[in-house]
């Protein structure tokens, strides 16, 4: 569904124009009680890239995807059940280019309903985690380490480890400075 003509104005970066991949995730929001939950989920180990990382639903665009946010709902679609309708699609965070796969990532951020169905696949997730805004926010639970001579967030998470490009992501969702 293409939910770009409902907002004028809304325009993601354009990618680089050098062959670099497009990809598209859908930073998933919903209310609970005073704070605000984010849809993250671990891929299963089986999966050809990105195994066992964590991660905002979404991934590479296909042909017929009109643009990012096409990307992001189809992906959050298939991978956790989420319908593209039932997602406010309020902007976007400033997109990633990741070195090692090449792709070039824009995250979508979207608002859900209270206490949205979610129905995740068992080939795309291993896990569903559904950290508050408030949790991800403590400060103090942030690290930055070395990781093959580049500088990554990590932040330990209910027995996971989120970091490299989601991280980014969850720290420019919260303002965090990178």
């Amino acid at each position: 569904m293409d939910h770009s003509h409902d907002l004028p104005g809304l325009v993601a970066e354009l990618p680089p124009a050098d062959g670099t991949k497009r990809a598209a995730v859908l930073v998933a929001l919903f209310p609970d009680g005073d704070d605000v939950r984010v849809v993250l989920t671990k891929r299963p180990m089986t999966m050809p890239t990105h195994a066992g990382h964590l991660a905002f639903p979404g991934g590479r665009a296909d042909p017929d995807d009109v643009d990012e946010i096409a990307t992001a709902l189809r992906e959050a679609h298939e991978e956790m059940g989420i319908e593209p309708a039932e997602v406010d699609v309020i902007g976007f965070l400033p997109s990633i280019h990741t070195v090692q796969f090449s792709l070039y990532v824009v995250p979508v951020v979207g608002i859900l309903g209270p206490d949205p169905l979610l129905i995740p696949s068992e080939r795309e997730v291993d896990k569903v985690l559904l950290p508050t805004l408030r949790e991800l926010s403590r400060s103090e639970a942030w690290r930055f380490e070395n990781w093959h001579g580049r500088k990554v967030w990590f932040y330990d998470l209910e027995g996971e480890i989120l970091w490299g490009a989601t991280a980014m992501m969850v720290r420019q969702l919260l303002g965090l400075s990178s």
